[in-house]
């Protein structure tokens, strides 16, 4: 989603900086792309354009954890079970809300497989958003495919269900309703 809304924003006339995990997708045309591995890369390189920024959108999150270590050699097997100690990882949208300028219009997503909207609802104030976009699960993954299917929660509580549609279609009509939002 995060390509579609990088190649909808450039086509509404934007200056566009896309920050993407590894994905097997071509950058976008006459769109910065830049590639990063970890959570704390992406937090890095979005921190460096935010002030910049007139909107914000974070289409996908990162990991949520990561190792509290990380092995220097291959860990082999040994019969014996494996546990990994975890530690989260920082959260953008939440770290970067004290740093907004006034007029910045800021939008998360959320993929949620229980509560979903109550979830997205809490994540729309906690992360100080204006916008959340509320992936659906019901009828199988958003990943991997060319659809989607998405509920819009608003600061003011309303919800705009955007049914099923083309990614493409999707990410004008995100792009559009976000430019409302900045007015």
């Amino acid at each position: 989603m995060g390509f579609a809304l990088a190649e909808a924003a450039r086509d509404f006339g934007g200056e566009v900086s896309l920050v993407t995990g590894p994905v097997a997708l071509n950058d976008p045309h006459g769109v910065e792309t830049v590639r990063v591995e970890t959570t704390e890369e992406m937090f890095k390189a979005v921190k460096k354009r935010f002030g910049k920024a007139d909107i914000l959108i974070m289409s996908a999150a990162p990991a949520d954890f990561r190792p509290s270590e990380i092995a220097k050699f291959k860990i082999k097997k040994g019969g014996k079970n494996l546990s990994l100690s975890l530690q989260p990882t920082i959260d953008i949208l939440k770290s970067l809300k004290e740093k907004r300028k006034k007029k910045q219009v800021v939008v998360g997503f959320a993929l949620e497989t229980d509560r979903a909207l109550e979830n997205a609802s809490a994540k729309l104030k906690s992360k100080g958003l204006d916008l959340i976009v509320l992936n659906s699960m019901e009828e199988g993954t958003p990943f991997d495919s060319d659809t989607n299917k998405v509920t819009l929660l608003y600061t003011d509580g309303r919800k705009e269900d955007l049914g099923r549609s083309d990614k493409k279609s999707l990410a004008h009509d995100l792009i559009q309703r976000i430019l409302d939002i900045k007015k």
